[in-house]
Parts: structure tokens; C-alpha cells; sequence
């Protein structure tokens, strides 16, 4: 079987920042361990695996080098960028069903993609003093939500944190945010899931789906621009709107190929086949 594989610098609008995600387009399901495997060998943050049905609803799974994940806004936007730029999908929008609902996606007409993410709302918590020693740097107040999220005092803690990752394993469940006000942007953030198979995450859309509703308490306004402050960096564009936030950022084309694996299909959903012969 061959599977379409692209690598994609997603929140970026030039190669070798951003994230990369690598995206697999699907004639139809493969077994979990199938994606699983795959995914363990990419070694990127996060694989996108797409399946298009027969209504252009475009069924849409991540996985990191470690497991399957419920929620991913680079590797999105990193299939939305596949579908529109390489497939030639078109302008119109576009609808990924996932594990966290319908998410639409569209272009915006200054190129970004811009996605419709869920808003999640963090609660007040102690603060843990091993979150300090675990990240090397003076915690002001911690947050719970789907993500742990710590605030810290300005853009510089952020960059001076050096993490011990052994130490963040026993203490973070599904990933940890950091952030602070940025010196030339609303915010800036870094992410650590180790326990995923992430030691530290280039870019996280999903992040944002946090922190947008945090500064938006914050800072008394709903539309940001954010940084990621990770070796590669990476620049969000957030608005919040009541429970949603639309993340947009710029997408690259790094790599694309072909995959030779075996195995048989577990459904019938019919082959992605947009524009392809004409490439």
C-alpha cells in the first residue's frame, strides 16, 4: 500500500521554523497500531492521518510518537494547508471530523488558514513548588484545565526555563504550559509533554485554546497575536469568540513522498483523489 506523506512547518511562512507535522492522506482507515507505528516512526510532534467520505467531510486523527491524541492545532492546520495548497481543494472552507467535534477550517485572504477551535476556561489552583524545580524558574500562579497552565512573571522567565523532564513526567498528565507577556506581542508560551512523547512542543495550536481565554480575562480584549518561544518559534493569531477561538497562522511545505507499508484497509470510506493526476 502507498500512502501519500507530506511534512509540513506549520505556523510559519518559511521552512525549518513552526511545527512540523507530517500529514497522511488515506484511501481508508488502517488499523490503530497501523497509524500508531507510523506515527513512531515520523518522530515529529504530531502525524496527521485524513480520510475523505463520500459527503467532503474529511475525517481527521493525530497521533504523537507515543499515542493518539484527542485534539491538535498545528497538525490541522498542517492538513488543511495539504488539502488547499497541494490538492487544490479550492477556497472553500473546509470541515475536519474528529474526537473533538466538526472543527471547520478556511482560508483567510492574507493566506493564513485560519482554524475554529473549542475555548477552555482554567481554574485557579495552588501552586505546586516542584513545577519550579522541575522548569528552573519562579511559578506566579497556576491554572488547570485540559492543559496544566503556569503563569510566570515576563517573556524572559519564559526563555530562561530549562526543564527537567524526568521531573515534569511525574508531575504534568496531559501537557504543561508557560507563558507570560511578550516584549513585542500580546503573550508568548512554551509547552512540555513528555509523558506524550514531547519533550517540548515546537508550536501548539491547542495550547491556544487556553491561553486565549486566560489573556483575554487579562488583558480585557479577544484578539491577540501571540509567539511560541521554542528553538523553532512559531507566531498564533487568536480571537476569541464566546466558547471558540480562531487560531490562524501560515503553513510551509517542507517534504513530500510516498509511504510503502502493507496491511489491508479496516473500512470502505472512498479514496481522496482531489486533483491528484493532475499533479
Amino acid at each position: 500500500m502507498k500512502i501519500p506523506l507530506f511534512y509540513i512547518d506549520a505556523f510559519s511562512n518559511e521552512v525549518f521554523k513552526g511545527n512540523t507535522a507530517a500529514v497522511c492522506i488515506l484511501e481508508s482507515w488502517l488499523p490503530d497500531e497501523f497509524l500508531q507505528s507510523i506515527a513512531s516512526e515520523h518522530l515529529v510532534s504530531e502525524t496527521a492521518f485524513i480520510v475523505k467520505d463520500q459527503k467532503e467531510m474529511f475525517h481527521l486523527r493525530w497521533f504523537t510518537p507515543k499515542m493518539e491524541v484527542p485534539l491538535c492545532g498545528h497538525a490541522t492546520l498542517a492538513a488543511a494547508h495539504v488539502i488547499f495548497s497541494i490538492y487544490d481543494f479550492g477556497a472553500k472552507p473546509i470541515k475536519f471530523k474528529t474526537k473533538s467535534g466538526i472543527l471547520p477550517v478556511k482560508k483567510t485572504n492574507d493566506g493564513k488558514i485560519m482554524l475554529d477551535f473549542p475555548a477552555y476556561p482554567s481554574e485557579l489552583t495552588k501552586v505546586d513548588p516542584l513545577w519550579s524545580k522541575a522548569l528552573g524558574v519562579t511559578i506566579k500562579e497556576a491554572y488547570k484545565s485540559i492543559y496544566t497552565l503556569l503563569i510566570l512573571d515576563n517573556e524572559d522567565d519564559i526563555c530562561d526555563i530549562k526543564p527537567n523532564f524526568q521531573l515534569l513526567k511525574e508531575l504534568e498528565k496531559n501537557g504543561v504550559i508557560v507563558t507570560a507577556p511578550g516584549s513585542d506581542c500580546d503573550f508568548v508560551s512554551r509547552f512540555f509533554a513528555p509523558l506524550a512523547g514531547i519533550n517540548e512542543d515546537p508550536v501548539t495550536g491547542s495550547a491556544h485554546c487556553v491561553l486565549a481565554p486566560y489573556w483575554a480575562k487579562k488583558l480585557n480584549k479577544n484578539t491577540f497575536f501571540a509567539r511560541q518561544l521554542s528553538e523553532r518559534t512559531g507566531d498564533i493569531w487568536c480571537q476569541l469568540e464566546n466558547d471558540r477561538v480562531m487560531i490562524s497562522g501560515y503553513a510551509t511545505t517542507y517534504m513530500q513522498g510516498m509511504i510503502n507499508i502493507k496491511g489491508k484497509p479496516s473500512s470502505v470510506l472512498v479514496p481522496f483523489d482531489f486533483a491528484e493526476e493532475q499533479k
